[in-house]
């Protein structure tokens, strides 16, 4: 942490996906004192989080050696892979990239090579302490190697982990980004990811558990997720999931499950731990929705050369491709989404 601002705490962008927050991260990832980190815990998952005082090998070996949730993982996200495979000078191939190259370290700087080699010795020498502890020492660092104030993660469908993402950093404020459960519900369906992970929840619904309404729960015990998450893949043939009987209604149903997970999670937080951003909002008034995201995060951070620049990256989307569905198929995603819908305030 920097001299300039020490002390400001850390933000959480908390969503269920394909709700604009990538963007979000695009345009803090401009700003000359926040340390935007995209998509740190998403190929991690429950597994983050399942040693109770890992080493820092421990903690090298999760962000440099593909387990099989993470080969699983970046193969789903090849497409949003940030480390450029075509490049001739690349070190890695899709087999061997180090989990932590893939999206985080080439968002933060483009000598991700170079900064690789730099925190491998930063993170082995971390005595045993909790994975939370890692995590700060390691944010902690790179704000320190990029002259940061404050730093601001986000990873693709995080609400899904926010109980144990805010059980492990208490601390953290959150930004709560959201867009109307209907469009998102149809993004959801083209991806590749959110399109295995519903599979494999239907899946498990056949022995008996829901995995996305159990999943709170599970996170209260850290080594019951980890557990959970690699006794599911070890029985599990990927390969044979059942993606082509997942619905649009499904992904509805899931969005909305999400939703009310994350108002358990935080919806009690007063206002300056919580900043509800809604995605059309954004696209309509830029400057006024990012004034107020950097003045949560802090009102020392104002900068309006940043908000300058900013301001021209979201842009409004054309025609909606929920609009584009069959009149039956708007019926039963609307119904799916309705929960969320009210949570939110959209109208139904």
């Amino acid at each position: 942490m920097s001299m300039n601002q020490p002390g400001i705490p850390p933000v959480l962008i908390l969503s269920t996906g394909r709700c604009g927050s990538t963007m979000l991260t695009d345009v803090l990832n401009l700003h000359p004192r926040i340390l935007s980190v995209s998509e740190f815990f998403s190929a991690y998952q429950l597994s983050a989080f399942g040693r109770r005082r890992p080493s820092g090998d421990d903690m090298w070996n999760l962000y440099s050696v593909q387990s099989n949730r993470t080969k699983l993982a970046l193969r789903e996200t090849f497409h949003e892979l940030l480390y450029p495979f075509g490049d001739p000078e690349a070190r890695y191939t899709l087999r061997t990239i180090p989990p932590i190259m893939a999206i985080t370290l080439p968002n933060l700087t483009d000598r991700y090579e170079e900064l690789y080699e730099e925190l491998e010795p930063v993170v082995r020498a971390q005595p045993r302490q909790s994975p939370a502890s890692h995590f700060r020492r390691t944010f902690g660092w790179l704000m320190n190697r990029f002259d940061r104030d404050v730093w601001v993660e986000r990873s693709g469908g995080s609400l899904l982990v926010a109980p144990l993402l805010l059980r492990n950093f208490p601390e953290a404020r959150v930004i709560h980004m959201y867009r109307d459960g209907r469009d998102t519900a149809v993004s959801l369906s083209g991806h590749p990811a959110f399109r295995g992970l519903l599979a494999k929840a239907r899946r498990i619904r056949a022995w008996g558990v829901d995995p996305v309404r159990s999943m709170a729960l599970v996170q209260r015990f850290n080594r019951l997720g980890y557990w959970m998450d690699n006794f599911a893949d070890a029985f599990i043939d990927h390969e044979k999931l059942p993606y082509e009987d997942v619905t649009p209604a499904d992904f509805a149903a899931f969005w909305s499950e999400l939703v009310r997970v994350g108002d358990r999670a935080f919806g009690h937080f007063p206002p300056d731990r919580l900043l509800n951003v809604k995605f059309e909002d954004v696209q309509v008034e830029p400057e006024r929705e990012l004034r107020r995201i950097i003045r949560f995060i802090s009102p020392e951070l104002d900068d309006e050369e940043w908000l300058r620049q900013a301001s021209a990256i979201p842009r409004p989307t054309t025609r909606s491709r929920f609009d584009q569905l069959d009149e039956a198929t708007r019926a039963a995603v609307t119904e799916a989404c309705n929960p969320g819908l009210e949570l939110l305030g959209y109208p139904v």
